[in-house]
């Protein structure tokens, strides 16, 4: 932590910890974990509001004061998003935390902002329904955090990203306004999609205290299979044809390069060879789950068979039990491992429409490894809806920009995006001004300027106003 932790007048730290019920101090912040960014705690000073009501007036008071607040929520952003610094107040919405209604007439869910993805899906589960998201980080992971970001996730390219999922919300203005956007319906033309807007904002325009959320039904795993194949665009035609031939029974279709799935699986004291399966570069995971029509495991064999027949596989494994697909989704999950094992990382994500997927991964695999000797290159993804993650590892610090320039040119001109679930955050603010066009960043300038005029809304990511 630094030595001066923070600029706050004693009266201002007096006057927030009335308001918040709650001020955690340097003392009690330093123990702590930041996270996945070193510098989400650097405020030294962080308010722990319980309700909607607090928060209100703990914004009225900090827009008043002109005081820059930071609004946390489970630190699993891997963009800087919630990196905070001196002078600046962190607002955690943890304690925001006490409402979890679930509808089961209307397959709709009521939830406080700071409940986790993994109470909320095991809320649901209770009811046989799921919210339709998953995310490796589900322990951590808040509500309010992913709603912010706009997170994705495995299911995405089924059930659609967080803003897909969501009917309405309750947020705080900067000035501490309370704005009641809270729906239990499907459609709804009731002016202007303030939600919407809120929505992967990530807590610069309003900070979200409660949710209503989509529910669907929740259907046990039918079969796990991984897959190994030489080229990425025997991946894509595999992956397309499970699509067609499961529809919405398909829950993932995962890639991974090969390269990743071993580091992670030695991390963990297994070997790659454990599957398995044989040679091959890229990696397939693939699951379904039981549907009404029953012989869902018949369905998948004469699946594989159909596969195996065409030529469009060589070698898969399906899972005989829990032990085994819980090693296949090991390997997929943990993308932690990249920064356990590296003193310097960077990662990335991108959207690539899957008409362009192959090429781009083709192109930014060989040029990435022309960047830097001893380099350790991960990639992996969600190919049903061309979103790729690269997280690249060394023993020496390397430019982050470097590996923009590899990764950024033409994606937006194809259609794709910078940056598909993590968002901007800090760590791609020079990469959102140099491929995203003015006319959208004047947009969304005018936008935060009209909704946080005085700037004290997490201010510095993703775009900067004067």
């Amino acid at each position: 932590m630094e030595s001066q932790v923070n600029k706050l007048s004693q009266e201002q730290l007096n006057n927030i910890e009335t308001i918040s019920g709650k001020l955690t101090h340097s003392d009690t912040l330093s123990g702590r974990d930041p996270g996945y960014h070193p510098d989400n705690l650097k405020a030294g000073v962080m308010a722990t509001p319980d309700s909607a009501e607090k928060l209100s007036q703990l914004l009225a008071y900090c827009n008043a004061q002109n005081i820059p607040v930071v609004p946390q929520g489970g630190l699993t952003g891997l963009v800087g998003g919630s990196v905070s610094k001196s002078g600046q107040l962190i607002i955690s919405t943890a304690r925001i935390n006490k409402f979890i209604e679930i509808d089961p007439i209307s397959n709709v869910a009521t939830v406080d902002a700071g409940v986790t993805l993994e109470e909320l899906q095991n809320a649901a589960a209770k009811f046989d329904l799921s919210p339709g998201i998953d995310l490796p980080s589900r322990g951590s992971a808040t509500i309010g955090g992913m709603s912010a970001t706009n997170a994705g996730g495995i299911e995405a390219f089924r059930m659609g990203t967080m803003r897909d999922r969501i009917l309405g919300s309750i947020f705080v203005r900067a000035d501490g306004s309370i704005v009641n956007d809270l729906a239990f319906v499907l459609k709804n033309n009731t002016g202007y999609a303030l939600t919407d807007l809120i929505v992967g904002s990530e807590g610069t325009l309003g900070i979200i205290t409660r949710l209503s959320i989509r529910l669907v039904p929740l259907r046990p795993v039918a079969a796990t299979a991984l897959f190994v194949f030489p080229t990425i665009e025997a991946v894509l035609k595999v992956a397309e044809h499970m699509r067609r031939y499961f529809g919405s029974s398909l829950r993932a279709t995962e890639v991974l390069w090969r390269e990743f799935a071993e580091a992670v699986a030695k991390q963990h004291g297994r070997q790659f060879s454990d599957t398995g399966l044989g040679e091959g570069q890229f990696l397939l995971l693939a699951e379904t789950e039981v549907t009404s029509q029953g012989n869902d495991e018949e369905r998948f064999l004469s699946c594989l068979e159909e596969l195996f027949e065409a030529g469009l596989v060589e070698d898969a494994v399906i899972a005989q039990n829990n032990q085994q697909r819980d090693f296949f989704w090991l390997m997929r999950e943990d993308s932690d491992v990249a920064l356990r094992g590296f003193p310097h990382i960077h990662s990335f994500d991108i959207s690539i429409p899957l008409v362009h997927l192959a090429e781009y991964a083709a192109r930014i695999d060989h040029e990435l490894r022309q960047l830097a000797n001893n380099l350790s290159i991960f990639i992996f993804g969600h190919i049903g809806d061309g979103n790729l993650h690269v997280m690249i590892g060394s023993q020496e610090p390397f430019s982050y920009e470097s590996v923009e320039e590899i990764l950024y040119p033409g994606v937006q001109e194809q259609g794709g995006a910078i940056s598909a679930e993590h968002g901007i955050g800090t760590e791609k603010k020079n990469g959102f001004k140099r491929f995203i066009s003015p006319e959208k960043q004047a947009a969304m300038i005018a936008i935060k300027k009209a909704l946080d005029p005085n700037n004290i809304l997490n201010p510095n990511k993703i775009i900067d106003i004067s």
